[in-house]
């Protein structure tokens, strides 16, 4: 198996980032505590929010905050304790979320895919592969993602294929959304074996035939870098394969994990859209004209409106706290019941933080004043972070898990979108 450093070639016309980008000369910081996370998570918090407006303005990607990130040891934080990792309880790992969500919501998206890997890495993998991979990102390597294909009948229709062949096996397909794959050290291609099952094929960063391009164009999350992949004859040896179907077939919170982190972004957005709401409305608004008062801050309605954002997001995050617990508990004992505790209590929390996550920034607005569109301000960025970002997995269907388990009794569906 290969080390950390990657030195094979890259197509820089589809691939701008440099070749030294993915050598490492020094380990990842090791992270020990639960605290210590949260920590760092502040400091790169308050570092990542300096010139986070202008990252989004000119689509600039994250280059130096993304090795920051991951140098930090804050996407090695969920690596099991048996494998030399803190593993952190979810509750810290959604305050390490919404914390560098609340600056800048690409960078607390781009390590999802990551994060949601390590957990099919500790539930499908075998210790061999576990033992090399978590070695591997405890020393700082990040893990990409391409999963997703647009033109799929549906979100789970994978057309991708895993073929066995006389040396190994090969893929073949393209892939979309694959948010951190230009960024990654090594990019998990799910893709379908002859028998129909899943399997995620772990690709180091530049091999033959993987192309990366960075055509993402959405309108939010602009520096997710989550465009299109390219699979030509890749090669794959049977040592990088993870049968990541057994998940799904006995009771697991791998799907519940991922929902996880989505609602911990939008959290993040939440608190960051209030956060630039009080500042702009401090320093900036003027008071309407019947209010009878000097500043803004002290229009009754505005009050009022601020406490109204900051009770939502209060409760959205408690949920997800009752969320990280069951979660927990589902990696402790990962019964039937006990999954579906989880499942549905991160199906909750999806609602509310996407809910929160768009009104807030919809209200930066409303009590900003007019003033506060101007573009040269780009506060629109947090409206159009939360849109983008809450259309992953329609709260309409988190809405129907729940009601349909506590009216029917059916059981949350077993996927990667539950």
């Amino acid at each position: 198996m290969s080390n950390l450093n990657l030195n094979r070639a890259h197509d820089s016309r589809n691939h701008p980032v440099p070749h030294h980008y993915f050598q490492h000369t020094e380990n990842a910081h090791r992270i020990h505590s639960d605290q210590e996370a949260i920590e760092i998570a502040q400091r790169l918090a308050e570092r990542f929010a300096q010139e986070a407006s202008q990252r989004d303005q000119a689509r600039q990607l994250p280059l130096n905050e993304v090795q920051a990130f991951s140098q930090s040891g804050l996407w090695a934080i969920t690596v099991p304790k048996a494998f030399g990792g803190a593993g952190v309880s979810y509750r810290t790992l959604a305050e390490v979320i919404k914390t560098i969500s609340s600056v800048d919501s690409s960078l607390g998206q781009i390590p999802q895919n990551h994060l949601a890997f390590i957990e099919h890495l500790r539930l499908d993998a075998s210790e061999e592969q576990q033992h090399f991979f978590f070695d591997l990102i405890l020393r700082g390597a990040r893990l990409g993602n391409a999963f997703s294909e647009k033109n799929a009948r549906t979100v789970a229709d994978l057309q991708t294929t895993l073929r066995k062949t006389a040396t190994g096996y090969e893929l073949n397909g393209q892939k979309f959304f694959a948010t951190g794959a230009l960024l990654a050290h090594w990019i998990p291609v799910v893709a379908i074996n002859e028998e129909g099952l899943p399997y995620a094929a772990f690709i180091p960063q530049g091999t033959t035939g993987l192309n990366i391009i960075n055509d993402w164009s959405g309108f939010g999350q602009r520096t997710t870098a989550s465009g299109t992949v390219e699979l030509n004859q890749v090669e794959v040896t049977e040592q990088y394969l993870v049968p990541i179907y057994r998940a799904f077939e006995r009771p697991t919170p791998a799907g519940a994990i991922s929902q996880f982190i989505q609602a911990a972004v939008d959290a993040g957005i939440a608190r960051g859209a209030i956060d630039e709401t009080i500042r702009y409305v401090r320093q900036h608004s003027r008071p309407w004209i019947d209010a009878g008062v000097e500043h803004a801050s002290q229009d009754p309605y505005t009050i009022a409106n601020i406490g109204d954002l900051k009770i939502k997001l209060r409760a959205a995050e408690a949920v997800l706290d009752l969320a990280a617990d069951e979660i927990d508990r589902a990696i402790a004992e990962p019964t039937e019941q006990q999954v579906n505790e989880a499942t549905l209590r991160v199906a909750e929390a999806k609602v509310l933080t996407t809910e929160i996550a768009l009104l807030a920034s919809n209200k930066l607005f409303e009590l900003s004043g007019t003033r506060s569109t101007l573009s040269e301000l780009n506060l629109d960025r947090h409206w159009r972070n939360a849109r983008t970002h809450t259309l992953h997995d329609p709260v309409r269907w988190k809405y129907h898990l729940v009601g349909n388990y506590y009216l029917n009794g059916i059981h949350p569906p077993r996927h990667a979108w539950s």
